[in-house]
């Protein structure tokens, strides 16, 4: 073997030895360099049939709740408002390409979601649950476990239905009240814009019982400025049944 020939062949062994001890592809010296390995990129994207965001039906018609709720109110928050928090929520999973398993998984990761996949999914679930927590058929009161339970928490429904009262009047700006079960203690709290007791960063932690919106799109029509007015009605359509479901 002539002198250029085995020093040509001495490098190729030695640079074959480097690359295969380094796990790395072989690469032809007709290519010029050795080509490195692609890091791998999480996948995270959207599997067909994956979890999305649905508007659930209204369990009314819109104007079922009046005098407390009008007609052209309760049309326009479901249909304009609330569908649009749907509509823009099941937008940003695809955009961001998310994958999440539930309502509960998407809310276990509030914190690192965009802002607007986690003010639409707070939007979305938060009047879900609305909806479902009110009632056409009048008046009533909370029976059985569920009044046991806040007369135990709050000293009577009465003195409840006032520091409930008192923290929607308190909210400032746009949000929610919420009444919750945090660990058989039962809680009133409330959360900013669209954010829910569900999102793992939440300061009111809990499962949720009973919400009240109020956004002024829920109210404004037929109350202008006058929220108190707006839930010292609410009183009237809350569905306490539904609530008792959910305390279990």
């Amino acid at each position: 073997m002539k002198i250029s020939n085995r020093r040509k062949f001495l490098r190729g062994t030695l640079k074959a030895g480097i690359v295969a001890a380094a796990g790395l592809p072989i690469i032809s010296d007709s290519l010029g360099a050795i080509a490195a390995p692609k890091p791998k990129v999480p996948n995270r994207g959207l599997v067909d049939g994956g979890f999305k965001f649905a508007q659930v039906p209204l369990p009314y018609s819109y104007a079922a709740l009046e005098p407390n709720v009008d007609a052209l109110t309760l049309e326009i928050h479901y249909t304009k408002h609330h569908a649009a928090y749907v509509k823009n929520v099941n937008e940003a999973i695809v955009a961001e390409n998310l994958n999440f398993s539930s309502e509960k998984d998407f809310f276990d990761h509030a914190s690192q979601l965009s802002a607007k996949a986690r003010n639409n999914g707070g939007g979305a679930w938060n009047h879900n649950f609305f909806w479902e927590s009110l009632q056409a058929v009048g008046p009533s009161l909370p029976a059985g476990k569920l009044r046991d339970a806040i007369q135990t928490s709050f000293g009577s429904v009465d003195k409840f239905k006032e520091e409930f009262g008192k923290a929607a009047l308190g909210r400032f700006g746009s949000g929610w009240v919420w009444l919750v079960n945090d660990g058989g203690a039962l809680k009133i709290g409330s959360t900013a814009n669209q954010d829910n007791p569900l999102f793992d960063n939440a300061q009111l932690k809990g499962t949720p019982l009973l919400a009240l919106d109020v956004w002024e799109h829920a109210y404004y029509i037929k109350y202008q400025n006058r929220r108190a007015d707006y839930i010292n009605n609410w009183w009237n359509i809350v569905n306490w049944e539904a609530a008792a479901k959910r305390l279990g």
